[in-house]
């Protein structure tokens, strides 16, 4: 007992960690979006997102170059997969409970219009990707590793239209720098150590919250697969939603609306990319699952940003998805 009780506490403080460190990291990228003048959009869906993208991404990287056999192997390709489930459901989620817990609306602007309709742009092209990324896990053909560069290919080309898009007016003013909090204009090098600083200790606790997961579930009696695929995206997409909760409570919807749009993309390419160079990637049911419920949570939202119908609680609702997904789960371990 005395153990499950250390490890809920480690969960706890490590998440409380996370979070501080988040803080300082949105804090310390809005200003490095300033100082390299590329905009809230690209500041949120690019800088952001990379930053806070790294934990999964590593994990994927570990698990499967250095995986010692299949099945450590099948946790990278789960993680790939987990990644945009999360993202797509329990994020948006985030952002709607956020907005409805603080009372604001999503104000309707034609600045909100135009974003709408580049995340829908951008939900378009994710749902593209991830249509090929779920056939090729269908599939078995020799060459199959060689298009893992065109799934990178694709990210690099969505990062480059990111940085040269449009620019759109600011949401709200940037708070004072957490490192230099006297002055209105920060140097850029505090900007940079700040984020980079911030960003280590994401990287470095997330590690931590995900393995005092994984150690949770035999004293809980789970199967450690099963709440792998139900936690651990969970635990790995933890920044993102954080990062979420900081922006809307600060009134910057946009900015965290754009910064789970990029994590997306980016989940949906260079864990594909990694997949694909070192595993066989193909998909078992549960994996087939997760795949299905991103896609139907996906073009929700696609739908939803084309009609500029997004609300509050159609945003809360996307949780429900993720139920779904984990019903089904559990149905499909214990069949």
């Amino acid at each position: 007992m005395q153990s499950l009780l250390l490890t809920l506490a480690f969960l706890l403080g490590s998440a409380v960690v996370i979070y501080l460190a988040c803080e300082y990291f949105v804090n310390g990228v809005e200003w490095v979006g300033r100082k390299l003048a590329v905009g809230q959009q690209a500041t949120g869906s690019i800088l952001a997102a990379f930053g806070t993208a790294l934990p999964e991404s590593v994990v994927t990287f570990i698990a499967v170059v250095f995986g010692a056999d299949a099945s450590q192997k099948a946790i990278g390709v789960g993680a790939a997969l987990g990644g945009p489930l999360v993202l797509a459901t329990i994020a948006y989620a985030v952002v709607g409970a956020t907005l409805l817990a603080t009372r604001k609306s999503l104000p309707q602007t034609e600045a909100v219009a135009r974003q709408f309709k580049r995340l829908a742009h951008d939900q378009g092209w994710f749902l593209a990707i991830f249509l090929v990324k779920i056939t090729l896990g269908l599939v078995v053909f020799s060459y199959k590793p060689w298009l893992g560069a065109l799934f990178l290919a694709a990210y690099a080309f969505y990062f480059w239209k990111e940085m040269g898009g449009e620019q759109v007016e600011e949401e709200g003013e940037l708070e004072p720098l957490k490192f230099q909090p006297r002055r209105d204009t920060p140097h850029a090098w505090a900007a940079g150590a700040q984020t980079l600083i911030a960003l280590v200790v994401i990287f470095v606790t997330s590690h931590f919250f995900v393995a005092q997961l994984d150690a949770l579930a035999p004293m809980l009696g789970m199967d450690s697969q099963l709440l792998a695929l139900l936690l651990s995206p969970i635990a790995t997409e933890l920044p993102e939603t954080l990062n979420a909760i900081i922006w809307v409570r600060q009134g910057k919807h946009r900015l965290a609306l754009a910064n789970i749009s990029g994590a997306m993309m980016i989940q949906a390419t260079v864990p594909t990319a990694l997949g694909l160079f070192f595993t066989p990637w193909v998909f078992d049911r549960a994996l087939v699952l997760a795949a299905v419920i991103t896609m139907v949570a996906v073009g929700t939202m696609f739908v939803a940003f084309c009609h500029g119908v997004i609300s509050r609680k159609l945003l809360a609702s996307m949780a429900l998805w993720y139920v779904v997904f984990a019903v089904l789960l559990v149905a499909l371990h214990l069949a």
